[in-house]
């Protein structure tokens, strides 16, 4: 095979390797759990830190593990003794099971 041909093939098949190489760690902050999913069927949780994911076979959700705050819009409610009265909400949350939270609930937030 003449020399030009082989690095041809030989530096495209590299440069494929090294994306998959550096697509494989991901880095899980102290804040969020990671879900791994492989082939769609649930994997394992994955704790903060250096972890493995395979590119194309895995997949990967981070769930924030902190306290998230959504504001719910005023609304006008009736009172007891018909005197109208402006409500204003907030709700905090905090996921504690991260598999249960994107498993079991569409749509947590």
């Amino acid at each position: 095979m003449d020399p030009v041909t082989l690095a041809t093939i030989l530096i495209p098949v590299a440069v494929i390797i090294l994306f998959i190489l550096i697509r494989m760690f991901r880095v899980i902050p102290e804040y969020e759990r990671g879900i791994s999913f492989r082939f769609g069927h649930l994997r394992s949780e994955l704790k903060p830190g250096l972890n493995v994911v395979f590119p194309l076979v895995d997949s990967l959700q981070r769930v924030d593990m902190r306290v998230i705050t959504l504001t719910i819009p005023p609304q006008e409610v009736i009172t007891k003794d018909n005197v109208p009265a402006r409500v204003n909400a907030v709700v905090l949350f905090r996921v504690t099971n991260a598999k249960n939270a994107v498993l079991e609930v569409e749509n947590y937030p």
